[in-house]
């Protein structure tokens, strides 16, 4: 170190030129941060590193012929291994200073030291000091979090460079932004159907199993209060309490055997967080047992009959509609399996239902979903349990007489539980699988059948409504060209426009042994027709009317109005005769569709099917929708997308296809409304059994008449479930 330097006095001076022009030794980087430890460090490491003195030599080591002595690596006074040394002392000086121990050498004691001849090591980047320095000093800082040294004015005043130019790419990946999920990529794995299938089924018959014999079981105490209303003596009944009261428990403990599955659906389902009407009959059905039972060992109950036979029966209702239920997932599950590649699958789109081509997956969770009638169970029956237990209280404890309870209690339950509420999604979901298995589709469930029939539209293309073979070429006119040129360029156009002429012009091709071509610029025309290339040659294909407008001239003695027109460069060269046929299967879908008001959406690319011919072919009341040009043809390209199976179709035609959109419309329509009016039933009968109970008419509100009430209720379900299958 130089005396000039060491007694360089920084604060004082005036600098020559700017800080960020000057370079810095390492003795005034120290003395800016006046730091001692630093300077020690620095002068130890100039002492290392310093020469030896020629005066001063140095003794010989001894040799140790026994062993070859390994050879030391000296300290050498290069600026590599000084910059090594430096770097080294002023970390370990860095956790001295923070109480934390220097590191320990890495290298391993027993290894043996690298002699001279052995390869070097790799040449590493030789840092400047001031890089040295902020890049150690950095590090300590950002590790502990607090200011080891102090920055002072003068030196080190200057603002911190920038930098300007990326010398690498972060490995750092960048941050994605999280994207919601959609519906297909939610769905994990899902069992084979016909597993599914196989576990239904036996869930049918197993519920199906005592239905019977359940019901002829709560039957029989309303068979003999009916008897005995209308005046006929019944033996061992009539005037008899304890016989009456033994045979009612009897009869509602063998009902509560044999339709054991009820409460254990109930608490199944209370398990996924859905309350239904099985939960409440099963709580009426336990209140009834317990209130006869105490009619028979209380004498001071009262003299009005349990209400035991009217929670049996409900009881037997609730069994029968869970039954149903697996009855029809048996069906729609059974059918789904026939075919691991169904040939087409129904989906939904923002202006209707939709055929499209895919597979089965997402059928089975679609299906699974909870129905529109223990959804709103969910919300209402909660309430309808709070009400009944409230009403009971304060109808019975309310005036002193704790004993009713039970009583009231029960018959106000029944009443809100109903006998139509376990039958609103069973009974017409089993009545309508019923039907399409025999027409070849299966709906999804619930919300498969809610989304395909929420919008009154159902979008039909070319085949379906002239499936193959009801199209016929009935003759060709050629001008100016050869048969297999025309055909080949008609089937061509055809081909690449997608259109259901397509097969009539193939097999007139291959007849003629023509050549298969390939049509590019596709244009399609409002007029009635569309136009390509091929060859460098421009073809115009459609209507009659279609090539007058595009300037090409007609014979005036040819009158089709189903012929296609074929021109080259502008020039006619041939009018094929096609005929089209109607099919009855198709006639008869058009009228299901006419009669379920659902509107037919005409996605169609041959220039001829316009709603004028579905009249003259079909049936005449028909009303469809004729889009736009664009729209028409957006439209037939969404039957290639890949959408989630709302429906299955295993046979080909439109008729299957307008059953599963008819039948998931009616379906949502009757489960609607079924529900609304059950619960409307529901809440009606806590209202008018608590007021009855309040004024202490039970000479109005017998186990009889409360079942009559229930039954009433329970009849516009039915009907609507036998109207879900008749379309």
């Amino acid at each position: 170190m130089s005396k000039d330097v060491e007694k360089t006095e920084y604060g004082t001076g005036t600098w020559d030129t700017p800080p960020s022009d000057e370079d810095y030794t390492l003795e005034e980087i120290l003395a800016e941060y006046g730091s001692s430890r630093q300077q020690k460090i620095m002068e130890e490491v100039e002492r290392e590193t310093a020469p030896a003195e020629p005066d001063t030599p140095k003794a010989p080591a001894p040799e140790q012929p026994s062993a070859p002595k390994p050879t030391e690596t000296a300290p050498s006074p290069t600026p590599k291994s000084a910059m090594a040394l430096w770097e080294e002392r002023i970390a370990a000086a860095a956790l001295e200073q923070d109480g934390e121990a220097p590191f320990a050498d890495d290298s391993d004691p027993e290894e043996e030291p690298r002699t001279d001849d052995g390869p070097e090591p790799e040449a590493t980047r030789f840092l400047s000091l001031e890089e040295l320095v902020g890049t150690t000093v950095g590090a300590v800082m950002e590790e502990h979090h607090e200011t080891l040294l102090k920055p002072k004015w003068g030196l080190f005043s200057r603002k911190r460079q920038e930098e300007t130019e990326q010398l690498y790419d972060s490995m750092e990946a960048p941050e994605e932004s999280v994207k919601p999920l959609t519906e297909a990529e939610s769905i994990g794995e899902e069992p084979e159907l016909s597993e599914v299938a196989s576990e239904e089924r036996e869930a049918y018959k197993s519920r199906h199993r005592s239905l019977g014999f359940a019901f002829f079981t709560a039957l029989v105490p309303i068979a003999a209060m009916a008897a005995e209303q209308y005046g006929v003596t019944v033996p061992f009944w009539t005037g008899d309490r304890q016989i009456q009261g033994v045979a009612m428990l009897a009869c509602l403990l063998i009902e509560l055997v044999l339709c054991w599955h009820v409460p254990v659906y109930a608490i199944r389902k209370l398990s996924e967080k859905r309350c239904v009407s099985a939960l409440l009959v099963s709580l009426a059905v336990v209140a009834a047992a317990v209130d006869c039972a105490l009619w028979l060992l209380v004498p001071g109950r009262g003299e009005a009959l349990p209400y035991t036979a009217a929670a049996g029966l409900a009881l037997c209702f609730a069994q029968w509609g869970i039954s149903r239920e697996s009855r029809g997932s048996y069906d729609s599950f059974r059918l789904a399996s026939l075919d691991d590649h169904p040939p087409y699958l129904v989906t939904e789109t923002p202006r209707g239902a939709c055929k499209q081509r895919g597979d089965l997956r997402g059928f089975y969770t679609t299906a699974m979903r909870d129905d529109y009638a223990s959804r709103l169970q969910t919300v209402f029956l909660p309430v309808i349990f709070m009400a009944a237990l409230v009403f009971a209280g304060l109808t019975s404890l309310g005036r002193g007489h704790g004993i009713d309870f039970l009583r009231n209690w029960s018959v106000i339950l029944t009443a809100g539980a109903t006998c139509s509420l376990p039958l609103c999604w069973s009974l017409p979901w089993s009545r309508l699988t019923r039907r399409q298995q025999k027409s070849g589709c299966a709906v999804a469930g619930w919300d498969g059948a809610a989304r395909v029939g929420k919008r009154r539209g159902m979008i039909l293309t070319d085949t379906d409504l002239f499936p193959p073979g009801t199209i016929r070429l009935n003759g060709v006119k050629v001008y100016g060209e050869e048969l297999g040129k025309v055909s080949a360029y008609a089937a061509a156009a055809a081909r690449a426009a997608g259109c259901g002429l397509e097969r009539v012009f193939e097999g007139l091709a291959v007849g003629e042994n023509a050549p298969r071509e390939t049509a590019q610029d596709l244009s399609f025309y409002e007029q009635g027709g569309f136009g390509c290339t091929i060859h460098g040659e421009s073809v115009l294909l459609g209507t009659a009317s279609f090539l007058r407008k595009q300037d090409v001239r007609l014979p005036s003695n040819i009158n089709l109005k189903t012929g296609i027109f074929l021109a080259i460069d502008h020039q006619l060269a041939a009018v094929f005769a096609v005929k089209y046929e109607a099919s009855e299967n198709v006639d008869y879908a058009l009228r299901t569709l006419h009669r379920s008001r659902i509107t037919p959406i005409l996605a169609v690319r041959d220039p001829n099917i316009t709603p004028a011919l579905l009249k003259r072919k079909f049936y005449k009341k028909i009303k469809v929708e004729y889009p736009q040009l664009t729209d028409r043809v957006a439209l037939s390209e969404a039957e290639e997308d890949r959408g989630l199976p709302r429906a299955l179709l295993l046979r080909e035609g439109l008729l299957p296809y307008a059953e599963a959109v008819v039948g998931s419309r009616r379906l949502r329509t009757a489960v609607r409304r079924a529900t609304w009016l059950s619960l409307a039933g529901s809440a009606a009968g806590v209202l008018l059994t608590a007021y009855l109970v309040s004024l202490g008419k039970f000479d109005l509100l017998t186990p009889l008449s409360l079942t009559v009430f229930l039954l009433l209720w329970t009849l516009p379900v039915l009907l609507m479930s036998d109207w879900t299958g008749r379309y």
